[in-house]
């Protein structure tokens, strides 16, 4: 892989203001320093978030059943955490389902983009970054899941995630793996 696309999931006010300060901060940190390295090689950002209507119409059926509100379109909570390297220029994918592909306009992006392969941060690691790295393995694409920048509020069914994808429909790698992986060869 020489030419990939990042994409980083789910990163939203809702979810992160509940994890413990030094976690989140080391997710955005991570994050960031992935992006900055992705940048540095003119590479893209693809930046999705989960969003659903305040009527919640669109959202997961418990979500329905049980009134949930997380989300939800035009709320702070919806948006991209603001401590992230976000530009005007990324494009954006709005999902409704674990999926960043499922339903979303992500597979024309990546055709535009024309990457050799993805970069998969965020969160959380054994729902929405598992699913679309089995989607992205199911499009034939090479998946790298970003070892420093994924994470779930459930750190059992983060490890067994995990485990289970590493070397069989992704790689795990650090930042500093995909670092040099991404170095020119002079």
């Amino acid at each position: 892989m020489n030419a990939p696309a990042l994409i980083v999931i789910d990163m939203l006010n809702d979810f992160l203001r509940a994890w413990a300060p030094s976690s989140r901060q080391r997710l955005v940190q991570s994050t960031n320093a992935l992006v900055g390295i992705l940048r540095g090689r003119s590479r893209p950002i693809v930046w999705v978030r989960q969003e659903f209507q305040p009527d919640l119409r669109d959202a997961f059926p418990e979500m329905r059943a049980k009134g949930i509100r997380i989300t939800i379109q035009g709320t702070e909570g919806s948006q991209i955490v603001s401590d992230l390297a976000v530009t005007p220029s990324d494009p954006v994918v709005i999902k409704k389902r674990y999926s960043a592909f499922y339903g979303t306009t992500l597979d024309g992006i990546l055709t535009g983009l024309n990457p050799d392969g993805l970069i998969l941060a965020g969160i959380n690691t054994h729902a929405c970054i598992r699913m679309a790295a089995i989607d992205a393995y199911q499009r034939d694409w090479e998946v790298i899941l970003a070892a420093d920048c994924v994470d779930s509020y459930d750190r059992e069914h983060h490890d067994i995630s995990l485990r289970y994808m590493n070397g069989k429909i992704a790689s795990v790698m650090s930042n500093e793996e995909i670092r040099r992986m991404l170095a020119p060869t002079d």
